[in-house]
């Protein structure tokens, strides 16, 4: 929540009206002290905190970072080396670059001749029977 400048007078003028110019000033002279009082107590209730809390804190978790340095440069090694692995597996089976697509269509062709006779010969025998 933000207070603006217009709230601000609003809330001075009702202020002037509700406690009157004799007292006016008196309360807003302690206003401002208590104001520079919570200043002062957050402030310190800040830095205690800081050290009281998160520097114990970043110490506990120093040397546990320094423990996970190693693991982790050894997990990124390991994980370089499952891809790799990975990338040739999927080479296999398939058919290498020297291979060219002509002489993969001509062995399907002798391939299907090879068939086609073996075909023929078993209906021949068939309908001699």
């Amino acid at each position: 929540m933000k207070i603006g400048f217009v709230e601000i007078l609003v809330i001075l003028a009702v202020a002037l009206l509700v406690l009157g110019p004799d007292k006016l000033p008196v309360y807003m002279k302690k206003l401002g002290k208590a104001m520079k009082d919570l200043k002062k107590y957050s402030n310190e209730l800040t830095e205690d905190i800081k050290e009281n809390v998160i520097d114990p804190l970043d110490e506990a978790q120093r040397p546990l970072k320094e423990a996970i340095a190693p693991l982790e440069e050894l997990d990124s090694a390991l994980r370089s080396n499952v891809n790799d692995v990975k990338n040739s597996l999927k080479d296999i089976g398939k058919p290498s670059a020297s291979d060219s697509p002509s002489d993969t269509g001509a062995e399907k062709a002798e391939d299907n001749s090879e068939a086609d006779a073996a075909a023929d010969k078993a209906a021949t025998t068939q309908e001699e029977n």
